[in-house]
């Protein structure tokens, strides 16, 4: 949607009356004046061919040609005479953002409706002010703001002002109501490599049995994002992950039905106090005598994180350890890691201790640079 920056709009009957002198009864009166080829008439320093008429003692110049060269277009009707600022009107354009997504949520307060909006675009998490002035279409016509409805797909039109604050918040110019995408809150309990993409899989109870019920296609379209905004790696997902997807509304008819992703919101899995205070005592454990002396960080505030098992570069562990360690990488399973700051931070980097997430048994260490 262009925004233009229209400069001047007069009626034609008025420009006349104004430039021509013509009275009150006459919209259109002949005129004489005399062509001056000895004036120069120049823009920016540069001489044009324009040449001015005189009439009863002021210059005239021709309305098109002279618009032009000044940078701007000018179109008339029988009614209305339009001049528009041509650079003007590509800045405007260009200052526009676009968003294709979807609505996650909806707030309204004062007349003005705030969509919060996750999909690709030059921001993927916004929030889209919006009120009566917005242009909201489908393709079954007009939509209103009060139609609007979570899990909607759009693309919209925003800006140029963008607020500085995260999620960033915008005025919505335009917005094109796609279709309602369907919404699943559920735990991942398989994910494949398609090579082009990946392939989600969820599961639900079907006459005592954990079935296949749903397959997601997800790919470079896919937005892959944390409730708050981060975005997270593909390799990252592993069985008993939680997200919300928004997917569809289309479904393959196989077994299970399959349907591409849109926005799947990953839900971070927190670690429970206690839980925290028993992962810190055991990894402080595994810390040797000689190496507890140059750890800076209190154990009681050592950071603990959960993160896939697949990831690489650990080692000391023992043989057991080390089986341990394979199992979860074949089951796609998490470990944990406890992180100490030491001494030798600069030069080597943290200490990590890896730890079976219920054993809590060592896995082994980062290895430091």
């Amino acid at each position: 949607m262009k925004q233009k920056k229209w400069l001047i709009a007069v009626t034609a009957a008025s420009l006349l009356a104004t430039s021509a002198g013509v009275g009150a009864n006459a919209l259109v009166e002949k005129v004489s004046g005399l062509l001056h080829n000895d004036v120069k008439v120049t823009v920016d320093g540069s001489e044009t061919a324009l040449k001015p008429i005189y009439i009863d003692g002021k210059a005239y110049l021709p309305a098109r040609e002279t618009a032009d060269l000044l940078g701007y277009n000018l179109n008339w009707s029988s009614k209305e005479l339009v001049l528009k600022d041509r650079d003007a009107e590509v800045e405007e354009e260009a200052e526009l953002v676009g968003i294709n997504g979807v609505i996650v949520n909806i707030d309204q307060g004062n007349g003005l409706y705030s969509l919060e909006v996750m999909g690709q675009g030059s921001n993927q998490w916004i929030i889209l002010g919006v009120d009566e002035k917005t242009e909201i279409n489908s393709e079954n016509g007009p939509v209103k703001p009060a139609e609007l409805k979570p899990g909607m797909r759009i693309e919209a039109q925003y800006g140029p002002a963008v607020a500085l604050s995260y999620p960033g918040r915008s005025y919505a110019s335009t917005i094109e109501v796609k279709n309602q995408a369907l919404v699943l809150e559920d735990e991942i309990t398989g994910i494949t490599s398609t090579g082009d993409g990946w392939q989600i899989q969820f599961s639900a109870e079907r006459e005592g049995q954990i079935l296949p019920s749903l397959l997601l296609n997800a790919g470079k379209e896919t937005l892959l994002i944390t409730a708050n905004g981060e975005p997270v790696e593909w390799n990252h997902l592993y069985p008993g992950v939680k997200v919300k997807a928004y997917y569809g509304p289309a479904l393959a008819k196989s077994m299970p039905p399959q349907s591409a992703a849109h926005v799947i919101i990953v839900e971070e899995k927190e670690l429970t106090g206690e839980q925290v205070e028993a992962y810190r005592e055991a990894a402080w454990g595994y810390i040797s005598d000689e190496e507890k002396p140059t750890v800076e960080t209190k154990p009681e505030e050592a950071a603990v994180e959960i993160v896939p098992a697949r990831t690489d570069g650990i080692i000391g562990g023992s043989d057991e350890g080390k089986k341990a360690l394979e199992a979860l990488v074949n089951e796609e399973g998490q470990m944990i890691i406890v992180t100490y700051y030491t001494e030798m931070n600069e030069l080597l980097g943290p200490l990590k201790v890896v730890l079976h997430p219920e054993t809590k048994a060592l896995l082994g260490y980062f290895a430091r640079d």
